[in-house]
């Protein structure tokens, strides 16, 4: 890992109500406090890519959990992720 990126690992995918064949993904930090949220359109049903267990992302494109009961729920989530998949892992 870079020394400036920071590792983050899958803790939520959402449909997005709002768009057709929108994904979204979000990763968050083992201490859920900042995620970061990928969005993925899908244009037809063979249109692969992989998502995997973990992603590396610049600090500056992390934005931080505000509400208690959610940074909580990332962080069990990350650390769930982190003790049962390698980064690369195809979830």
């Amino acid at each position: 890992m870079a020394d400036d990126g920071v590792r983050v690992w899958l803790v939520e995918r959402t449909y997005s109500d709002d768009e057709q064949n929108l994904i979204i993904l979000t990763y968050a930090t083992p201490e859920g406090d900042r995620y970061y949220r990928k969005e993925r359109a899908l244009t037809s049903f063979s249109d692969v890519r992989d998502t995997t267990a973990a992603v590396e992302v610049d600090e500056t494109d992390l934005g931080a959990v505000d509400d208690p009961g959610l940074q909580e729920q990332y962080a069990a989530e990350a650390r769930r992720m982190r003790e049962v998949h390698d980064p690369d892992d195809v979830i």
